[in-house]
């Protein structure tokens, strides 16, 4: 991903910044959020979260007799589980907006000095993953007809030769434990479907699912983080803590029931996330891997150890791929295009630089959500060189990959924000991340980019298109496999041996 940092910020000569702006630019601007209005109107509803698994919970006491449709652990058997693993846990320390040769330096150290506990004994699925480790490392350059492009890769030979080892000896065991529907109902449709996808593909996947856990290298924890948001207020979770509580006492469940969370301090086992806070609602359990959307390096998540969800804004259950595809580089005749609500503090100062002031600048606020508003927004994003995905109220955008989805080249303005798949994507090939502070240079440095370094990042967009596509029945490279991958891959790299 082409980053572009100036030291001067150029403002655009037709606009009228406000002080809010200016303060922000300077450094001083207050980032406003509120915590509540982010939440879509079309989410679902819980009414009745604790009819069967926590109908006798008592969450200000701490107990939950009936948790989940099963016993909890003794406090013998909690006090050896997730409570003790946190204190081994150091998240990286980010102080400020980091470049992408910084995340590339956070990946090397994440692996170099893994902070993952040392299982307490050794396995034969330990012994399997060392050996992939070893395979992977030493992947030699491939001699095949190509079937990726290796531009596209940070090492194909090594992602090759990964993704070949996970198809081969992978095998995932996948808790039984818990109840609708936070647990086990995937959602397939919204902002969100991310993990409603995973999970449902996951839990009818006859290729890495296992029955037996002793055969298993990594165990998911099935749960949806859209659900349990929305459980929130209901007449079981009046606080986000309740919400933090109730996936920790789950966690205490399979470790009092389960010998394997225990054995590695839950380093093998992973969750797939795709709510606003997700990365806080999991904070508790923060020790397995997590797969989310909301991928903030400055606010826990671990690169190296987590993996950035894409977003993928799913409309239809039926037809996720329609509309697939776009303009040829030829017929995009619109510079950089933007459409979206003014969630959070960036987007009103993208507009304020450029709604309205350039021609090929189509920058707007929300479109009309009617069948109309919808096919307009499609048009745009298919007739644009450039799609803006700027963060809202957190740093993930489904516009990263609605970019893709129609072949016009990502611009991110998120700062912190990890791109998905970054341990073996090289996003500098085919997207553009820009700095939230150089807005006002927007358009200066879109111009500057040589039209053939266009013409080959949009071609490169195409190649990597099929990574974040989801299917039916899943396919080779598309975006099942590249999510499970990526878990693989960072659990691979961290695993410990005695």
């Amino acid at each position: 991903m082409l980053r572009y940092k100036h030291n001067t910020l150029e403002a655009n000569t037709g606009s009228d910044s406000s002080s809010e702006v200016n303060r922000y630019l300077d450094g001083s601007f207050s980032k406003f959020k509120d915590q509540n209005s982010h939440e879509r109107k079309s989410k679902p509803r819980i009414t009745q979260v604790a009819a069967k698994g926590l109908q006798s919970s008592n969450l200000s006491s701490g107990t939950s007799s009936s948790l989940l449709g099963a016993n909890l652990p003794s406090q013998r058997n909690a006090e050896t589980s997730i409570g003790t693993q946190h204190t081994n846990f150091k998240p990286l320390q980010i102080e400020s907006a980091i470049s992408v040769s910084q995340m590339n330096s956070l990946l090397l150290q994440s692996i170099d000095s893994s902070r993952s506990l040392r299982p307490r004994r050794s396995s034969a699925r330990d012994r399997e993953l060392l050996s992939a480790r070893q395979e992977i490392g030493n992947a030699r350059v491939s001699r095949k007809v190509p079937v990726l492009h290796a531009s596209v890769y940070q090492n194909i030979s090594k992602f090759e030769r990964s993704y070949e080892m996970m198809e081969q000896i992978l095998k995932v065991y996948i808790y039984k434990e818990g109840v609708k529907p936070i647990f086990h109902l995937p959602k397939m449709r919204g902002i969100y479907a991310s993990e409603g996808w995973f999970m449902k593909l996951m839990e009818g996947n006859k290729k890495f699912v296992v029955k037996d856990p002793r055969r298993a290298h990594l165990f998911y924890l099935p749960f949806s983080s859209n659900m349990l948001r929305s459980a929130l207020n209901g007449q079981d979770f009046q606080h986000v803590k309740d919400l933090q509580k109730y996936l920790k006492d789950y966690v205490e469940l399979i470790a009092g029931k389960y010998s394997f969370w225990n054995r590695t301090g839950g380093a093998d086992h992973f969750l797939v996330a795709c709510h606003d806070w997700a990365i806080n609602l999991t904070k508790n359990i923060r020790s397995c891997i997590r797969a989310l959307c909301n991928s903030n390096a400055a606010k826990g998540f671990e690169i190296g150890k987590d993996t950035t969800l894409p977003v993928t804004y799913i409309r239809s259950m039926e037809a996720p791929l329609e509309n697939l595809g776009g303009k040829p580089p030829s017929e995009r005749n619109i510079l950089a295009f933007f459409a979206g609500g003014m969630h959070g503090y960036l987007r009103p100062i993208l507009l304020q630089y450029w709604q309205n002031k350039e021609s090929d600048m189509k920058i707007f606020g929300p479109m009309p959500r009617d069948v109309e508003g919808k096919r307009k927004y499609r048009e745009h994003m298919k007739s644009s060189k450039y799609c803006i995905c700027a963060k809202g109220y957190e740093v993930h955008t489904p516009r990263v990959v609605e970019s893709i989805y129609y072949e016009c080249v990502p611009v991110i303005i998120s700062d912190n924000y990890v791109p998905p798949f970054f341990e073996v994507l090289n996003w500098e090939a085919f997207a553009i991340l820009v700095q939230e502070k150089d807005i006002p240079s927007l358009r200066n440095i879109l111009l500057s980019i040589p039209e053939e370094k266009y013409l080959e990042m949009h071609a490169r967009v195409k190649l990597v298109q099929r990574h974040f596509l989801w299917h039916k029945r899943p396919v080779k490279y598309d975006l099942f496999h590249m999510i499970l991958h990526s878990v693989w891959y960072n659990r691979v790299f961290h695993i410990k041996t005695r």
